[in-house]
């Protein structure tokens, strides 16, 4: 049987990124027990603010092709 961890490292990127954020927002144990239909619409439109934050985060610190000479 699958660890939890090899589970975890199958996820896409964007699945671990939600459930990273639900951990940081303390959710992580409501949504273990009764799912994600269990959060209320502030909670998941939390996950998703902080989800579209990160992106562009992310997306700023790639380096693009007209920085690099």
């Amino acid at each position: 049987m699958p660890t939890k961890e090899k589970l975890y490292d199958a996820l896409p990127t964007d699945q671990k990124m939600k459930l990273e954020i639900a951990e940081e927002l303390g959710l992580l144990d409501k949504i273990q027990q009764d799912g994600w239909k269990s959060l209320t619409p502030k909670e998941t439109g939390r996950i998703g603010g902080l989800m579209t934050k990160r992106k562009r985060e992310l997306k700023k610190q790639e380096p693009t092709s007209d920085n690099i000479e």
